[in-house]
Order: structure tokens, then C-alpha cells, then sequence
């Protein structure tokens, strides 16, 4: 069943009843004016982003969002506004975040969603969430653009998590909000979007204060919240609302967004879904992204097409394009579509990544982001291609790129092949099809030399050759050099190389042994591998965190019959398994 695009039917956005737990087939593309669970409200340099749940608008059926719980309709909606804030409103430099509800900020995620959900569900829930609050943290590192968390009232769980990804937290002191992390001691699980790591790694609260507060459910308020670092500041509620607009108006005086600068409409995707088969387009009415599935190979062949002609001429010009800026059009069809094919696509678990096109044209918009990376909506462009290669990071499929005549991988397109798992490269033609065709080469940017960080702070060229630096500074030196299969091979920069006799056999053998091995074992491997190198508070989300957090949904202790997850709200605490494993 397809994914229908913004503005049209779908089944999140209808009120179908659907039975209980089946989850529906997710659109990521929402809008302000089809908003349920957030309003939006931009005053000259400062935002508000309210928080107000409809608790009858749950994206599943099943259970009711009360007490501003929220469930992954309401982070779609947080996404999508994140975006807006930093494409639509490049003036805005202060963003508040506060809840809607009296004495209730957010009470986290919905017990009764993730009670009823699939494991599946839970984990792709969890991965969503964490990359919207990185999104939050990245806005603020990236551009400039300030986020405080005003907790009008209660922030447990999830709802704190929330906060945590802002840079500041203001707390109202009116005798009974706390904020909290209730989830060890009540349900059994984690605080699941990167509650104790941010708490120790970004409020650098100490271990052992640490360890007393993801123990007590009831959570910390007044002066030991502030004390300990779980907020900044405590203020009265008559005082609240001004301190809140103090902090926020200091904020946007350091910040480095433009004055007056028109912002980019996010208008709905241009994507066709035949069958198995889904196109993005861009403003050229020519596609910029492509996917075809394979059902029976548990594969999907996606296609990145290159620019249909050259860059604008400057800055202006860009602008002037807004979504259909070669770049733009193609980050925002890959976040989409990584999205749909994680969240609706789950048994097809070997993406094929390829792309075709003009490399001389894709240099040159490779070359146009370095050199207006100082306009502001480039450099957004550029953050939100790195934020989109970064999904890719962590997406738990195993990733192959296929390097051939016809293709484009140069600069940051040779992204997508260096966050691969594999390179094949042809060495030559196909012969038999393409004899006069000129074989691949690929070419490598200062772009692929820090550009977009992964998740450890590494290009994904010093992720490559971790420990082998003569081997880093040798593909540095060859930097726009074209390198043909041989030289690529050579250089450490692609896996395999073979001529069209034995390409396309020992492809689709590679293919299928991936199909038949143990999808588990293969993400483990895989997330390991990527992520070489230094740790990171995103590391360690993504990997420490996440990990142990599906091993419990795993568990019958939180997820099982008589679990926590099950037996809350029913006056009975879990049954468990008191062996320690």
C-alpha cells in the first residue's frame, strides 16, 4: 500500500478505526494547518512551539494521548515544525517550547502505545524520536537558533527527554511540577530518546545523583533540580512568563541568524507511488530520487539522479529556487523516503544505492554549497543534507553501493557510497549492452573530508580508514582527481572491482547470501562497524543506549504478559525475573 503525499488521503490522517495495535501506513509529511498536537506561534525573533495533545488523535488505535503523552504522530508534527522553524523562518533566533496543559508539560511517551506496539514499532519509535531531538540540539549547534525548554508544569519521562535536547530549562515553581525519569522504577525500560545520557554527558549531572534521580519516580523540583543541573533555574509562576522572554530575547541577541531574510516554503514532495516502484520529483518535473522494490530479494534499488542542469548563478539564485534547488530537492526526497522504507518497509533489509547523472554537474553543485556555505539558506541546506546522511548512519539495513557507467559519485554524493557497508565497482563497460559508454570513476571533494560529520565526529573518509592515516592522507592528495575502478580499488575506496563478465553474477550472489542471513546479527554487525572512532553523546545514543533499550522491550520483565509496560496503571507492579544477566 502506498504512502500518500502531503495534501492527499492517508490513513494516520483519517479516522479509520484500524484494530488494536495495527499500526497504519506512516506519512512523514504533515503541515501547520493539518497540525493536531502542536501550535506554532513566530513574534519577530522568538517562536513558541506550544505542545498541546489531542488526546483523541492517536496515530494508532487503542489508547488515548492524555496528560500531553505523546505517541509518533506528535513527533512527526515536532519534525516537521523543527524544519519550518529553520527553512521558513531563517529571522527567528529564540524558540520556546512549553506545554499547552495546566501544571503538565509532557508526561512522555504514551505506556499504552508502547504496551500495545510491535517491537518493531517501539524500536522505530524510539530511533524517530532521538533523530528529532538531535534535529533540536543541531539547530542550536548548526544555526544559531536557540531552543528553551519553559516547563509550565510537569516534564516526566519522555517529557523531560523532551527538555533535554533544548539548551535551557526553566522550570515553573508552583509546589508540585517536577521533572522526572520514572521509566526504570515504574515500567521496566529506559528513558528511551537519550535521557541518561544527556543528563550525565550535556547537564553533566554527577553519576551518583544520576543514579538516585532515574530511581525515583517522583522526580526532583525547586532548588535541588537546579542544585544537581537537571534544570537551569526555578521561578514562580508570576514571574515565569517574563523570565522565559528574558532568556530568550538574550539568546537572539548572540545569535548569528539573518535579519530580515525571506524565507523557503516547505511545499508538499512531488512523489509518484506505482506499486513498487516510487519517484520524487523536483521543480524540473525531471526525478531527483527513485526507488524500486524487489519483494521476493527483500531489496530495494535506490536511485539518486543528478542535477538537470547547472547551479544558480549566486546566492539570490538559490534562494530564488528554494525546494527545487538541486540539493535541497534531493535531501528532502532521501529523508522521506529513508523514513517510509524503515517505518512501513521492514522486511526489505538490503538498500542497493546507486546514482546516475552528469558528474561535472554534480561538482559543480558540490563545489557552489562549499563556496556560499556563509549564505544562510546553503548552509541549512548543507546541515540538513548531514542530519539526513546521519539517518542513513543508523538505519539497520545493510547498505550496497553500486558503482557503474552512468553513475555520479563525487563529492557529496560519494557520500552515500562511504556510509555503505560495500562499494562494487565496475571496471570497465558492459559490453554487451554499453561498449561505448565510459566507465564509472569516482571522485572525492574536500567535501568528503568534514563536510557532514558522522555521528562520531568523523567524516566518513576518516571513519574509512580509522587507523590507517598514510592511507587517509594518500586518497586526500588525489582529491578531484578522477579515479577509474583500478585507482579506486587501489586507493582503499571501494570494496570490490570487477569487469562486466563477473559484475553483475557476483552482485547478485552477494545479494542473496545478505537475504538469507540472520537480520539481527546483521544490524549488530553493521552498527559496530560504522561507528569507528571516538564515542559520542549521539554514539552513545544510537548505540549504547538503543541497544540495551530494545534488548528490554525484548524482555518479559517490561514487555512481557505480566510486565511493567502491561501491568501499569493497574495498581500492580511487574512481575519479574530477578536473575541478573
Amino acid at each position: 500500500m502506498p504512502v500518500a503525499a502531503a495534501g492527499t488521503s492517508n490513513p494516520a490522517d483519517t479516522d479509520v478505526e484500524l484494530p488494536l495495535g495495527e499500526p497504519p501506513i506512516v506519512s512523514f509529511c504533515t503541515a501547520p494547518d493539518r497540525y493536531r498536537h502542536w501550535r506554532l506561534e513566530v513574534t519577530g525573533e522568538v517562536a513558541t512551539a506550544t505542545l498541546t495533545v489531542d488526546q483523541n488523535s492517536a496515530l494508532v488505535a487503542g489508547y488515548e494521548l492524555k496528560m500531553n503523552s505523546y505517541d509518533l504522530g506528535v513527533d512527526i508534527e515536532l519534525y516537521d515544525l523543527t524544519q519550518r522553524l529553520r527553512f521558513e523562518h531563517p529571522g527567528v533566533k529564540s524558540v520556546v517550547m512549553t506545554g499547552g496543559l495546566e501544571r503538565m508539560f509532557c508526561a512522555g511517551a504514551n505506556i499504552r502505545m508502547l504496551a500495545q506496539s510491535s517491537h518493531g514499532w517501539k524500536v522505530n519509535f524510539c530511533k524517530f524520536t532521538n533523530e528529532t531531538r538531535n534535529g533540536i540540539e543541531d539547530a542550536t549547534a548548526s544555526s544559531g537558533q536557540t531552543w528553551i525548554a519553559a516547563l509550565n508544569g510537569t516534564a516526566a519521562g519522555g517529557g523531560y527527554e523532551l527538555a533535554l535536547a533544548c539548551d535551557q530549562i526553566v522550570l515553573i515553581d508552583d509546589g508540585s511540577s517536577v521533572v522526572s525519569l520514572p521509566e526504570v522504577s515504574m515500567l521496566g525500560v529506559l528513558p528511551g530518546t537519550g535521557g541518561l545520557t544527556r543528563v550525565v554527558d550535556k547537564r553533566h549531572v554527577r553519576k551518583d545523583r544520576a543514579d538516585l534521580f532515574a530511581t525515583k519516580p517522583e522526580g526532583y523540583r525547586g532548588a535541588a533540580a537546579v542544585e544537581w543541573g537537571l534544570v537551569d533555574a526555578t521561578v514562580p509562576r508570576t514571574a515565569f512568563a517574563a523570565e522565559i522572554m528574558r532568556r530568550a530575547t538574550e539568546s537572539a541577541a548572540r545569535s548569528r541568524r539573518p535579519d530580515g531574510a525571506r524565507g523557503v516554503e516547505l511545499t508538499p514532495l512531488v512523489r509518484d507511488d506505482r506499486g513498487d516502484q516510487i519517484t520524487y520529483f523536483s521543480g524540473s518535473s525531471k526525478p531527483c530520487v527513485s526507488a524500486r522494490i524487489d519483494r521476493s530479494g527483500r531489496r530495494v534499488d535506490i536511485t539518486v539522479h543528478g542535477p538537470a542542469q547547472a547551479p544558480p548563478a549566486d546566492a539570490a539564485a538559490v534562494l530564488a529556487q528554494g525546494v527545487d534547488y538541486w540539493p535541497m530537492a534531493v535531501t528532502r526526497a532521501l529523508d522521506d523516503l529513508i523514513l517510509h522504507l524503515r517505518t512501513n518497509e521492514p522486511e526489505i533489509g538490503i538498500w542497493v544505492l546507486r546514482t546516475a547523472g552528469d558528474t561535472d554537474q554534480v561538482l559543480a553543485y558540490d563545489a557552489q554549497l562549499a563556496d556560499l556555505c556563509d549564505d544562510w539558506f546553503v548552509s541549512e541546506v548543507r546541515h540538513y543534507y548531514k542530519r539526513t546522511l546521519k539517518r542513513l548512519d543508523v538505519t539497520s539495513r545493510s547498505l550496497f553501493a553500486v558503482i557503474e557507467p552512468g553513475s555520479c559519485f563525487v563529492g557529496l554524493l560519494l557520500e552515500l557510497a562511504l556510509a555503505a557497508d560495500r562499494q562494487y565497482m565496475l571496471d570497465g563497460v558492459y559490453e554487451d549492452v554499453g561498449p561505448d559508454a565510459a566507465p564509472a570513476t569516482i571522485i572525492v571533494t574536500a567535501s568528503n573530508d568534514g563536510a557532514f560529520p558522522m555521528g562520531n565526529d568523523l567524516s566518513r573518509l576518516q571513519s574509512r580508514f580509522w587507523g590507517h592515516h598514510d592511507d587517509l592522507v594518500a586518497v586526500r592528495v588525489r582529491s578531484g582527481e578522477k579515479l577509474d575502478a583500478g585507482a579506486a580499488l587501489g586507493a582503499g575506496l571501494v570494496t570490490m572491482a570487477l569487469d562486466d563478465i563477473d559484475f553483475e553474477d557476483e552482485l547478485r550472489i552477494v545479494l542473496q547470501e545478505r537475504a538469507s542471513l540472520s537480520p539481527d546479527s546483521l544490524t549488530g554487525m553493521e552498527a559496530n562497524h560504522r561507528f569507528v572512532g571516538p564515542e559520542t553523546m549521539e554514539t552513545k545514543i544510537f548505540g549504547r543506549l538503543a541497544a540495551w533499550q530494545n534488548w528490554i522491550f525484548l524482555r518479559p520483565n517490561a514487555s512481557g504478559p505480566n510486565g511493567a509496560l502491561h501491568r501499569f496503571g493497574s495498581g500492580r507492579k511487574g512481575d519479574y525475573d530477578f536473575e541478573r544477566i
